[in-house]
């Protein structure tokens, strides 16, 4: 019976019955591509893969102990012919791999705006895509639509056919947006914006979730994303502004707040700058974006005078993960704005008063504007 044993493990292949090979079979034209990169890569490494695996066994059988009519030749340790082949097969691989890879890491460019839909279906210039704001929050996806004024959380809707722009940043730590129908993985990162151009070509509910570890509820960080056709993808958003619920700074750093396992949740009108302020980390009232301290680094900086135009941090990510630190950190009061004249929009936090306004020199350094000093020549030891 052990000839037949193998038989008996036969059954567990039918739990394999189950599995979705969903990144070789894609519904994204950008998946597609990526793909058959994939499939192209691997068969050039099987082209020497394969005879070498081959010829390991038949030499090992070939030139057996007990094959005496094998030829021995124990002199034998060179043959230009020989080398020729083992050295130029893999070199001739390589030289394909790396043409293949370079054009496609040129061609599938996240941030390069789609030529087309479908094979042979190019994108119309005055074609425009569809903009989706992505943040990664712990630990669930906000999804805001900016020229609809909608928002959604672990939900998401496209039109099939229409490229998609992707803005994608994160709330606190750095993580990962996977749609695997859609396109490839690409991070998101606190302060900074990445972006992903894509598309999908066929409709349905598909799923996206967290590639990147990110914390405790990291498993549940997944979400719905539904491919729809025009009037269906129409019928949606307007579901969305009927439903009612607004998502401004006060809401956001609600939501942002940790929590797993989040239901979907929809807002039919969105702070317009929210994106915008997430990505500068001044959701916050009052906290000064990191565009303008680098506008104000740019200039020179705040100097001496503005050295004490701190305020503590009340919410930051150590806080709110429940891990902050000893010392209280702090961050730059914002300046004033268009729609903040006066500056300050914490009411109750007061102006401090700066401790001198002398301008900040360098130490033994002279003040901008001023004449160097020049200085002679090292003389030379000789």
């Amino acid at each position: 019976m052990k000839p037949y044993r193998i038989f008996a493990l036969l059954p567990l292949l039918a739990l394999l019955g189950g599995c979705n090979a969903i990144v070789l079979n894609p519904a994204g034209d950008v998946a597609m591509q990526q793909r058959d990169l994939v499939i192209i890569s691997t068969v050039l490494m099987l082209l020497i893969i394969i005879p070498v695996m081959a010829l390991t066994v038949f030499f090992a059988w070939r030139y057996r102990q007990s094959n005496t009519s094998a030829p021995y030749d124990p002199d034998w340790d060179h043959s230009t012919h020989l080398e020729l082949v083992i050295w130029a097969a893999p070199l001739l691989i390589i030289i394909c791999l790396g043409a293949i890879t370079w054009m496609a890491t040129h061609l599938l460019d996240p941030f390069r705006p789609i030529e087309r839909t479908a094979p042979g279906q190019t994108v119309a210039r005055e074609t425009k895509p569809l903009k989706v704001d992505v943040v990664a929050l712990d630990w669930k996806w906000l999804f805001i639509y900016p020229d609809y004024g909608i928002a959604t959380v672990n939900e998401m809707a496209a039109p099939v056919g229409q490229p998609i722009h992707f803005r994608i940043s994160a709330s606190s730590v750095m993580n990962a947006f996977y749609v695997p129908a859609l396109a490839g993985m690409i991070y998101a990162m606190p302060g900074m914006q990445t972006q992903l151009h894509a598309v999908i070509n066929k409709p349905g509910d598909f799923k996206g979730f967290s590639a990147n570890y990110s914390g405790e509820g990291f498993s549940k960080m997944r979400f719905d994303f539904l491919a729809k056709n025009d009037a269906d993808f129409g019928k949606w958003v307007s579901d969305i502004k009927a439903a009612g619920g607004n998502l401004g700074r006060t809401e956001y750093l609600e939501l942002e707040r940790p929590s797993e396992g989040v239901p979907v949740k929809k807002f039919a009108n969105v702070d317009p700058n929210l994106f915008h302020l997430i990505v500068n980390l001044c959701v916050q009232p009052g906290k000064m974006c990191t565009h303008e301290m680098a506008a104000i680094d740019a200039k020179g900086g705040l100097g001496l005078a503005g050295a004490d135009l701190v305020q503590r941090i009340e919410y930051d990510k150590s806080a709110r993960r429940g891990s902050a630190p000893v010392l209280a950190k702090a961050y730059v009061a914002s300046v004033c704005t268009t729609n903040a004249p006066m500056g300050m929009e914490m009411t109750e936090v007061q102006q401090p008063t700066p401790v001198s306004s002398t301008p900040l020199q360098g130490a033994g350094l002279p003040r901008p504007g001023t004449t160097f000093q020049s200085f002679a020549p090292r003389p030379s030891n000789s």
